[in-house]
């Protein structure tokens, strides 16, 4: 078989056709492509005579065709075509790296089957990914960045082009259905195992070097297909890449297949009827990649040596493993993998294959898909990091935060900071409306509990209050744990212990800074105001103290002989006063227990507020924040899940 060479190595003017027996179409000059070779098996004039491209080993990548050669390779064919009467054909520009292309595959993205939409997923998982590094580890986020490295790195490269990776174990005759599909003998094939040891690529048209150049595939391993009159145009835009077998005794082997995988737009699978059920296989590449379904087919090959209608029963349990594996079969008109049976030694089959391809690579759709898929996968791994099985939506509700302010209102002691004022309010009434002697028994019992080291407002010792103290300490770390719990409720295990951080961050000094509100906002300094009733009862309070006083003088007075002795009227007078003293003393405490209570009350209100303003600055707002925060990245991976937000 007589193949084309793409051999240039700096000789100028090299038009002919290289007669090397059962030789494949190389690029021998590093990063070239092949591009110059396509030319002259065209026709077309050569370039060498007027300062043609020198294939220099080590060229600087996807930049030996700046447009010189296709538009000299335009201007020849024009020239053709108006000395023959016809159009000229359009000029196609090149490919690789250009603005035509990153135009022609915005629209692949753009104006394609998933369009916008794939667009506005890669948007939102980048920016889920940058929300989401303060909250997850990176080894966490590393699909989805490695995601949006391809396909950036994928956005910059041909869009003309599909690359197409065959990969299979050992003996299933990948390589001699890689060949048959170029129609030359490219790939080694033979009973030596592993045949192949470093990936090979075979392009059907120019511009794909950038393409290579991710794979990694160097010049030397880079191929054309069968000369230009024998090849199949429907494959124009093909790259093809014959992996090393998957199963490879050889480490590095496996390694190579498993990174040109991630970086191909489809995959084409053979298996053989002896090991089309390889665990291997199916446990480490097909199930993990069931997602892919739409850029993959899986070849049955070696049908020949199955004898009657064993074939369709091998096609049969191998879909039955594929439908096992969760891979959807594109069978009935439905989007998902192709299977199909053939012979790639007799060429049985292997038709039916090209044409499929070539339907395949001209929709121009593979890379898109392929991209679609890895984010569903990269979404899929993400899942159980932003969405959690809870039974409501994560939330700091009204209830909670209710529940959070008696908390610290308790902690804080507001109730009886309010006792204690009322208390203070009615003292002090008592005080000012009470009788003399019933006042001095009071200041006794003041000195008396001041001596003792009991506070007379709170009526506690100060082992009791330090008790208390702790007390409240704790009461302040349970009111912080509940909130932080209430609000984790149903989240993910990253969001929830984010929640729990914050609610913890914001707690630190927390329970000194409600010692101090206790202390400002507490039972206020100085004499509760006096109401409008207070200087008439005071008076009459006092007007009972003379009448006593009156009459005992009035009585001590007849009993020295000054006064003419009538004891009843001092008597009276004297008991009125007794009497009348405890009765206003008992109406004032009845007029004042209103005011006391709505003083009391005033004094609870401002110290539960005061500790309420504290903890939602502390505590509240930061898990409120958290909790805004894990919505707003939920948002983004609805979105990168191209799933409705509605229901959440």
């Amino acid at each position: 078989m007589t193949a084309v060479t793409d051999d240039t190595d700096g000789m100028d003017g090299m038009d002919g056709v290289a007669g090397m027996d059962g030789a494949a179409v190389r690029d021998g000059a590093a990063d070239m492509d092949g591009a110059a070779g396509e030319d002259r098996a065209q026709g077309l004039d050569g370039v060498g005579g007027d300062g043609g491209v020198t294939g220099v080993e080590g060229a600087a990548p996807g930049r030996w065709d700046d447009g010189l050669i296709a538009r000299r390779g335009a201007a020849r064919a024009a020239a053709r075509s108006e000395q023959s009467g016809q159009a000229a054909p359009p000029v196609v520009a090149p490919s690789d790296g250009s603005r035509e292309a990153d135009d022609e595959y915005d629209g692949l993205l753009s104006g394609g089957a998933y369009g916008g939409r794939l667009r506005g997923r890669l948007d939102a998982l980048r920016e889920l990914v940058g929300l989401s590094r303060t909250r997850l580890d990176a080894a966490t986020l590393a699909e989805a960045g490695r995601v949006l490295d391809e396909a950036a790195a994928r956005r910059r490269l041909s869009a003309r082009h599909t690359v197409v990776a065959v990969a299979g174990a050992t003996g299933s005759g990948k390589s001699t259905l890689f060949n048959a599909l170029a129609g030359v003998q490219i790939s080694d094939t033979g009973l030596r195992r592993p045949t192949t040891s470093s990936p090979i690529a075979c392009s059907w048209t120019d511009g794909a070097a950038g393409l290579l150049d991710r794979l990694g595939i160097p010049g030397r391993l880079r191929r054309r297909p069968a000369p230009p009159g024998f090849r199949d145009e429907a494959l124009n835009g093909l790259v093809l890449v014959d992996l090393p077998d998957h199963d490879s005794a050889a480490t590095a082997h496996r390694d190579q297949v498993d990174r040109v995988l991630t970086l191909v737009d489809a995959v084409i699978w053979v298996v053989d009827p002896e090991k089309y059920a390889d665990a291997v296989l199916h446990e480490r590449y097909l199930r993990p990649l069931a997602g892919h379904a739409e850029v993959t087919f899986v070849v049955l090959n070696q049908v020949d040596r199955l004898p009657g209608d064993a074939a369709d029963l091998v096609l049969d349990d191998l879909r039955r493993l594929l439908d096992d594996d969760g891979m959807a079969l594109g069978e009935h008109g439905e989007p998902g993998a192709t299977v199909l049976a053939l012979s790639a030694l007799t060429g049985e089959g292997v038709g039916e294959l090209r044409e499929m391809l070539g339907q395949f690579v001209q929709e121009r759709g593979a890379a898109a898909r392929r991209l679609s898929a890895d984010v569903d996968g990269a979404a899929a791994r993400l899942r159980p990091v932003y969405v959690a099985d809870g039974r409501r939506p994560p939330e700091l509700g009204e209830r909670a935060r209710a529940d959070f302010t008696d908390r610290l209102a308790a902690a804080v002691g507001a109730a009886a900071v309010g006792e204690a004022a009322e208390r203070e309010w009615r003292r002090n009434a008592g005080q000012s409306c009470g009788t003399p002697w019933l006042r001095l028994w009071r200041w006794y019992e003041a000195h008396r509990a001041l001596g003792s080291g009991i506070d007379p407002i709170s009526g506690r010792t100060p082992a009791e209050g330090q008790e208390e103290e702790i007390t409240a300490r704790q009461r302040v770390e349970q009111a912080v744990r509940t909130v932080a719990d209430e609000a984790a409720a149903g989240l993910p295990a990253p969001w929830a212990q984010a929640v729990r951080e914050s609610a913890v961050r914001g707690a630190a000094g927390l329970p000194e800074e409600l010692d101090v509100l206790a202390v400002r906002a507490g039972v206020p300094r100085g004499r509760p105001p006096k109401p409008a009733w207070w200087p008439a009862a005071v008076l009459t309070q006092a007007s009972m103290t003379l009448l006593q006083l009156f009459g005992g003088l009035w009585l001590v007075g007849q009993i020295v002989g000054v006064l003419e002795p009538r004891l009843l009227p001092p008597v009276l007078v004297m008991l009125a006063g007794i009497v009348g003293g405890p009765l206003v003393e008992w109406a004032c405490s009845v007029a004042a227990r209103g005011p006391a209570r709505r003083y009391g009350q005033d004094a609870e209100r401002r110290l539960r507020e005061a500790a309420a303003a504290c903890g939602r600055a502390r505590v509240l707002d930061p898990v409120s924040a958290e909790l805004m925060r894990y919505w707003e990245v939920r948002e983004q991976y609805v979105a990168v899940t191209g799933l409705s937000t509605t229901g959440r």
